[in-house]
């Protein structure tokens, strides 16, 4: 008792001399702020969100290709509204993720509210800040439904990409303003008068409306803010309206359920309201209201036109879907129609590297799925790995990134298999289309391959995609595209240095390794972009691997007939150098139905039977090979190959180096 008397004095000593030692809510100086979770939101002040009518709001996003820029002008737009204090420790400010700061990209779409006063007046600017690459164009198209205009960045050494070209139709489909930025214009190679040039010849827009800024230096940035307020309008909604809110993204916190990022279209949202889902039909209590300064800050309203975020004690990860209109309750409304779900390009099985780690994997999934909404799910089991899921990504990057986020955000250590991508066939057969119901299936496992005695025509799944170039480097790139099954559409000379090539790839020969080859090829200048451009008839052929005349059902693959071959050999390679030796001949087979089209034989561990002859008579050593020679053929017939699981995962784990 009287330790504990004395551990209670002690920690009262420790106390800040203003706080009273009977206030059991107030947080001690000592403890961090994350420990002291309630403690976040009390204590600030509640800004007043109502003197901000809707025509003091400008809503934008800033879009560009990858490395031009748009998180450093991010940093200097909060810099100079004073949202955050001027330091140099100010990098990737809204890039929060770990794998975005490793690896100097963003991954996901970071909003933060501004308050700049321009010619007397206050103004409330919701910047979002937005991916550079292809995988991510998801999080793009997501982010411009909740803005009104948008700043289009563009290297003043690297001139328009691959990615610029794709963003700003992403931007003019959507109707909004367009501010064209030339960023870097204190870099020695910098050519601001041939940029300008470019977007005047691509995308028709005035060489007198760019604006030439440094942002990493903070020259002109001041002017990027002026012609917002000027070029962008006010969104149109009207706070004397119901309630309608659009949920754009959402996050999950441990301690206070489901985080959800709101655009109002009209009313206004308090705590304490009552509030339900359109998707779900489910009813909540606002608990807290606020804006991004880019951390949270809590206001007591939010107002028709304003960009905030909302906790109403959604604890189920699947009840905040991005996309979803909120509404008063008693009061419904028409729901927006929120956004086209995104259709999956590169498909891989994840198994845990444990199975007892299985449910565990299922809840970080879940988890970070609310947080990526452009990744499917499927169940999927295999006999070689166990229970494991089918994911399906935007692309390569977007798979690497989300394997690196649960390995740091949820410490999950797993199994991803080699990508595919989905194949259809139409159905010929009138016993299969009544199994099915229809007369096209997709095919995302091999195993579900049909044969093609009941099948008219395979079809492959297609992408139109754009590389932007040196001049220099044109004859290589048209020879790797040819080499790669592609149709060339389009060849356009942007100035008389750049040129932008248009191709139709088949989407299984781009997932693996044409971006690194691309790179390679035009010592890193080359940029590549790519959109869905639908199926086309492919002659696809099902190869098994064969272990002593066995099929192994884990190592099938839908490949092109063209490549079969190359690939088999690589296969077969591969399963000798992974397969442990056995007392017995193994003959890996890589098979096309019944032709075989690879080979590699693994030999078995023999004893040396001949060891005891020392001379003699040459009958007598043959006499004990043969009779080593039929034993092995017996053990052959009766003995089966295990493939260890190490092996398989091995074999089915995308190579890092091929």
């Amino acid at each position: 008792m009287a330790l504990a008397g004395r551990a209670a004095l002690r920690w009262r000593a420790r106390l800040p001399s203003a706080c009273p030692a009977a206030a059991p809510l107030c947080r001690p100086a000592w403890l961090p702020a994350a420990c002291g979770r309630p403690y976040s939101s009390r204590g600030k002040e509640k800004i007043d969100m109502s003197t901000y009518p809707v025509e003091s709001i400008r809503n934008f996003s800033i879009i560009a290709h990858v490395d031009h820029g748009k998180s450093t002008l991010a940093d200097r737009l909060l810099e100079i509204t004073g949202t955050i204090s001027k330091t140099d420790h100010n990098k990737q400010v809204l890039d929060k993720l770990q794998v975005e700061r490793e690896r100097g990209i963003t991954v996901k779409a970071q909003s933060a509210s501004l308050f700049y006063n321009h010619e007397g007046i206050n103004y409330l600017l919701n910047l979002i800040d937005t991916p550079g690459h292809v995988d991510f164009s998801y999080e793009v198209s997501r982010s411009l439904s909740a803005c009104q205009g948008v700043i289009l960045v563009v290297d003043a050494n690297e001139g328009i990409q691959a990615q610029t070209v794709a963003n700003f139709y992403l931007a003019f489909e959507a109707q909004l303003s367009i501010i064209p930025v030339i960023n870097k214009i204190d870099l020695k190679n910098a050519d601001p008068e041939r940029v300008e040039k470019q977007i005047e010849k691509l995308f028709d827009i005035p060489t007198d409306e760019c604006i030439r800024i440094s942002a990493k230096q903070g020259t002109n940035v001041e002017k990027v803010l002026q012609k917002v307020i000027e070029k962008i309008p006010p969104p149109q909604c009207n706070t004397a309206d119901p309630l309608k809110a659009l949920v754009f993204d959402s996050t999950f916190d441990h301690y206070r359920g489901v985080i959800a990022n709101i655009a109002l279209f009209g009313g206004e949202i308090a705590k304490g309201q009552k509030i339900v889902s359109a998707h779900t039909k489910k009813r909540y209590e606002v608990n807290e209201v606020g804006i991004l300064t880019p951390n949270e800050q809590p206001t007591h309203k939010l107002y028709a036109g304003q960009v905030g975020y909302l906790i109403a004690g959604m604890k189920e990860v699947t009840e905040a879907q991005i996309g979803d209109t909120l509404f008063l309750y008693k009061q419904p409304v028409e729901p927006l129609p929120g956004f086209k779900s995104a259709k999956p390009m590169v498909f891989a099985g994840m198994y845990p590297v444990d199975q007892t780690e299985y449910n565990n994997l299922k809840s970080a999934l879940e988890r970070l799925t609310l947080n990526d909404s452009s990744v499917t799910v499927h169940r999927d089991s295999s006999l070689a790995l166990g229970a494991g899921w089918r994911l399906g990504f935007l692309g390569l990057l977007h798979m690497e990134v989300f394997n690196q986020r649960l390995e740091q955000e949820y410490n999950m250590s797993v199994i991803l298999t080699a990508p595919t991508v989905p194949y259809k066939a139409v159905l010929s057969s009138a016993k299969l289309i009544k199994e099915y119901g229809k007369d096209q299936i997709t095919i995302i496992n091999p195993a579900q391959f049909p044969d093609k005695l009941s099948v008219s025509e395979y079809l492959e799944p297609t992408v139109l995609g754009t590389i932007v170039t040196p001049h220099e480097y044109i004859g290589k790139i048209i020879t790797l595209c040819q080499d790669r099954r592609a149709v060339q559409k389009d060849l356009l000379y942007i100035d008389e240095h750049r040129v932008m090539l248009k191709y139709l790839f088949p989407l299984n020969e781009i997932v693996v390794d044409f971006y690194d080859a691309l790179k390679s090829l035009s010592s890193g200048y080359a940029s590549f972009d790519y959109e869905d451009a639908g199926y086309q008839s492919a002659d696809l052929i099902k190869m098994d691997i064969l272990l002593n005349g066995n099929p192994v059902e884990e190592l099938a693959t839908i490949i092109h007939n063209d490549k079969a071959y190359a690939a088999g050999k690589l296969l077969c390679e591969r399963l000798k150098e992974t397969i442990p030796r056995q007392l017995f001949e193994i003959a890996i087979q890589a098979a096309i139905g019944k032709k075989i089209i690879a080979r590699e034989t693994l030999k078995p561990y023999r004893k040396n039977v001949v060891a005891k002859c020392y001379g003699g008579d040459i009958t007598r050593r043959m006499k004990l090979l043969r009779r080593q020679a039929e034993g092995k053929k017996l053990m052959r017939k009766i003995g089966n190959v295990e493939v260890p699981r190490d092996a398989f995962i091995r074999v089915l784990k995308r190579e890092t180096d091929k």
